[in-house]
């Protein structure tokens, strides 16, 4: 079989399939952390909303970010 100009010889379904999980895991993994990036965002914005700070911004004076 020939895919874009490349003879693949009679392994094209083994090559075939193994570039699509491939691509469906990386697809997975992108979702995954999107997913817990959002969650994160969530929790530390609900923490911070009960009065809880990060310690990086304990000794900062008010209204300046710490670095």
């Amino acid at each position: 079989m020939v895919i874009l100009g490349m003879d693949l010889g009679s392994h094209w379904a083994f090559i075939v399939w193994a570039y699509a999980i491939a691509l469906v895991v990386v697809a997975c993994l992108i979702t995954w952390v999107l997913a817990d990036y959002r969650v994160q965002r969530r929790t530390l914005a609900d923490l911070e909303a009960r009065g809880l700070r990060r310690r990086s911004r304990q000794g900062a004076p008010a209204g300046k970010e710490a670095a």
